[in-house]
């Protein structure tokens, strides 16, 4: 595995990511438009073939506690929908504090000079970054779309 797609799944925006197993690191690429519960596929199968993954990370996001909720049945439907129409592994990982890692890294980033406001609308693939960084982290990556990997 060499070039992996991280994807923070939310009802409006998907954030996207690529992210490279050799360095364990990841970096922001895109954020999709969902409409009518259907993400960007044309803009997203661009993307597919400028990178050419071979993994897809999706973020699932669960509660404090580690249950699952309404949010992750719709990560769930878009790693199934990923894997049917790309058929590439698809992993899930838990998401838990990702959206607060990526405004922290948003908000240094600013406070630095290298993000202005008006660059906040790529918070979700920043976010899609943190889950991806955090699959490239663990051990041995797999590829499971039942079980997510427990947060750092």
């Amino acid at each position: 595995m060499s070039c992996a797609f991280g994807f923070d799944v939310g009802s409006k925006l998907i954030g996207v990511a690529v992210g490279n197993a050799l360095t364990a690191s990841a970096r922001a690429l895109a954020v999709l438009a969902v409409r009518d519960g259907e993400p960007e596929w044309p803009q997203l199968d661009a993307l597919r073939g400028a990178w050419l993954p071979d993994t897809l990370v999706v973020g699932l996001p669960l509660t404090l506690a580690g249950e699952e909720q309404p949010a992750s049945r719709r990560a769930r439907r878009f790693a199934a929908a990923l894997q049917q129409r790309y058929a590439l592994p698809v992993a899930l990982v838990d998401e838990r504090h990702s959206s607060r890692e990526a405004a922290r890294r948003f908000a240094a980033a600013r406070a630095a000079g290298l993000k202005r406001r008006r660059d906040a609308a790529a918070i979700d693939a920043v976010a899609a970054a943190v889950i991806l960084e955090r699959w490239l982290a663990e051990p041995a990556p797999t590829s499971d779309l039942s079980t997510p990997a427990a947060p750092p």
